[in-house]
């Protein structure tokens, strides 16, 4: 062999591009375990299985996809994800569901920690996005822990910060604004966006029917979808009907049991019904963007109708849950 050393050369820088390759990808799939929680490490996130079909692409925050999306280990008592049980309502022959909702997040840190330009990378002509925030939206701007809320409402308010949690300027701009960006960036990339309002929690008032969002983040939401003329459907309503018909008890089954107090995030069961009321207020929608897509289970869900009159709950409460 002529010049064994310039060999040996060679072969060193080689593997130190590879080893930097692979800090790379290690890169890629760390990120906070949520929003100014500190640094964690977290599994790849889900990409199409078959990427010659076309992708139902989710992104949101925990009640879409709770944490690592297991459960915590618990089983059906453990915390679910309603994006986790849609993928049963969908023949994986005909379409990818793909569940990049992130547990903590607002529609702002979606945005700004990296996950959206991640879960758009993967969004192709004849794809669907269906977006649902708002859980995470309210609190503080800027502060040390979660510097997470957006500004309330729809319209071009701004706020310049110095982000006390991540030390970056930052501009930022309302609820509203922030899901318009998800919307025209999956429309430039040739998908149909389908906003949802947010799914309601486990609160009562003193009628003893489900506390609605109408008045801030799901009543936004539909000012958005109807601004932009796109799909919307009122999950935060139809959620919350099925919850007025179960009654009380019912309800608090669709939660984890291991933990009473939890008022957000549901159980499998729960996780089940919502996923449900999705894909009713999908087949509601004319034309339906899911039309074709659906698998068995999801045959015999008739479609939302909101206009009907409400439900009288079926059981109230002794006091309203906070």
């Amino acid at each position: 062999m002529k010049n064994p050393s310039f060999v040996v050369r060679v072969l060193t820088v080689f593997a130190a591009l590879g080893l930097l390759a692979g800090f790379a990808r290690a890169e890629e799939t760390a990120a906070p375990a949520a929003s100014g929680a500190g640094p964690g490490q977290r599994p790849p996130m889900p990409e199409p299985a078959n990427p010659k079909l076309p992708s139902l692409i989710l992104i949101g925050d925990s009640t879409v996809r709770n944490g690592r999306d297991d459960g915590q280990g618990k089983g059906p008592e453990g915390q679910w994800g309603w994006g986790h049980a849609i993928a049963e309502f969908f023949d994986p022959a005909k379409i990818n569901v793909v569940n990049r909702a992130v547990g903590g997040l607002s529609s702002r840190t979606y945005l700004t920690g990296g996950h959206w330009e991640r879960a758009l990378a993967l969004v192709k002509p004849g794809d669907i996005v269906m977006m649902q925030f708002g859980h995470n939206d309210g609190g503080a701007i800027n502060d040390t822990s979660r510097a997470r809320a957006s500004i309330r409402g729809t319209g071009d308010e701004t706020q310049e910060i110095d982000n006390l949690l991540t030390k970056k300027h930052e501009v930022v701009h309302t609820y509203g604004w922030y899901l318009r960006k998800f919307i025209d960036d999956a429309r430039a990339r040739g998908a149909t966006p389908i906003v949802c309002s947010l799914i309601p929690r486990k609160s009562w008032d003193q009628a003893g029917r489900i506390n609605r969002s109408k008045a801030d983040y799901a009543g936004w939401a539909a000012e958005v979808a109807a601004q932009e003329k796109i799909a919307f459907i009122d999950l935060n309503e139809i959620v919350a009907r099925r919850y007025d018909a179960l009654g009380h008890d019912a309800v608090m089954k669709l939660f984890p049991q291991v933990t009473p107090d939890e008022h957000t995030h549901t159980n499998w069961a729960g996780a089940e019904l919502n996923a449900e009321c999705v894909v009713a207020g999908s087949k509601s929608l004319q034309p339906d963007p899911l039309a074709g897509f659906y698998s068995e289970k999801a045959k015999d869900i008739t479609p939302a109708d909101l206009r009907r009159p409400e439900p009288k709950p079926a059981a109230t409460p002794a006091a309203p849950a906070k």
